[in-house]
């Protein structure tokens, strides 16, 4: 989507604003939904709101962002989701993939949304088509799982010598299976073995997915900076 189409969202819903709603608050308001936590992604806020002031919006003088995080809780995300629309807000903005996405879709039918995602949005059914996505959506596909063949080779470029590697996957994204099988594919080509490890949330169910294939000895592992944050893992770790 382009920055100017952004533009008109949030203007245009400052002009529309119902006329008893403007009487209590002035400015529009921009609900931003993820699956993540905050602190792993305090450098795509800062990001978020410099791109807002380059199309002159700034808080507070005349925006205000309302954040919604689901740490990683992807239960939670269809409430939160609720709650901004319940605010109301006049764009909601979603992020960390499809959860979140079709959250926002099934809480409004009306308020603008602008979503990431990184599968393919007609096949799974979010939009219509990617020229003419249809209702109140639009926003950027990443291609998450036509680049999973991408990273195997990477990956092979970088230890030529290792027939085996880990992929570690988060179990509850969406895109999950088909970038499982993308990266089967890929490693197949390549005569590679990919070990997959399912964790969901926290660090210990990586360590108890890792424990489960101790005899699938890997000496590379593949995966999603993203998965990380969604988890609230610190990648230090």
């Amino acid at each position: 989507m382009r920055r100017r189409e952004f533009i008109t969202l949030v203007g245009g819903a400052a002009a529309t604003w119902p006329l008893a709603a403007r009487a209590q608050q002035r400015i529009p308001v921009i609900g931003f939904l993820h699956v993540a936590a905050a602190g792993p992604l305090a450098g795509v806020v800062t990001a978020f709101r410099g791109g807002l002031e380059e199309a002159g919006f700034t808080e507070p003088q005349n925006v205000a962002i309302e954040f919604r995080w689901a740490k990683g809780d992807y239960e939670r995300i269809p409430a939160l989701a609720t709650e901004l629309v319940h605010l109301p807000v006049a764009v909601l903005v979603t992020g960390g993939g499809e959860r979140t996405a079709f959250a926002a879709k099934a809480a409004t039918s009306t308020i603008p949304i602008v979503c990431n995602v990184g599968t393919n949005p007609i096949k799974t059914g979010l939009v219509a088509s990617l020229s003419r996505p249809g209702g109140n959506i639009t926003g950027i596909n990443i291609f998450t799982s036509e680049l999973a063949a991408k990273r195997v080779g990477l990956l092979h470029d970088l230890a030529p010598n290792a027939p085996v590697f880990a992929h570690l996957v988060n179990p509850n994204f969406p895109s999950t299976e088909d970038i499982i099988e993308e990266v089967d594919k890929a490693a197949a080509l390549l005569g590679l073995k990919p070990v997959v490890l399912k964790a969901a949330t926290r660090l210990k169910s990586i360590q108890r997915s890792r424990r489960s294939r101790k005899n699938d000895w890997a000496r590379c592992l593949s995966v999603r900076i993203h998965f990380f944050s969604a988890c609230g893992i610190n990648s230090s770790h």
